[in-house]
């Protein structure tokens, strides 16, 4: 199944045989350090910057009705972000590992690792990184 939005990719996890944990860091678009005139035109622009990592948890895919409910989760931690990368784990101790692959997540999207991940804007579309 292709995910091209955030109800495909509850719709899949749902539908796995065996128990699913999804894996979401939220990120906030960012001029990098030290920019330049062209990096910060374009990000006036709303183009490039650095995604920086800002919060991150792990969910049962059970605990989400739908994209409105998790941006609304999401504004309790007071955190201002723009994509949220997603992941999964699968297996009876996906939730006991989940702490270790979010640390992971977050030191590879620290270093312009996007491609393992699904991106979601906040309405919920997935987008392409990269």
């Amino acid at each position: 199944m292709a995910i091209s939005c955030f109800a495909d990719l509850l719709d899949e996890a749902r539908a796995q045989s065996e128990p699913q944990r999804l894996l979401f860091v939220f990120t906030r678009a960012e001029l990098p350090d030290h920019p330049s005139e062209e990096q910060r035109r374009r990000f006036e622009q709303g183009e490039g910057g650095v995604l920086t990592p800002v919060v991150c948890v792990d969910k049962a895919p059970e605990a989400l009705s739908d994209m409105a409910a998790l941006v609304a989760e999401s504004r309790e931690t007071g955190a201002e972000w723009d994509i949220v990368f997603v992941a999964a784990l699968a297996g009876p101790s996906a939730e006991a590992k989940a702490e270790q692959h979010l640390n992971r997540m977050v030191e590879s999207l620290k270093m312009g690792n996007v491609a393992s991940f699904l991106a979601f804007d906040r309405q919920g579309e997935a987008v392409s990184i990269g």
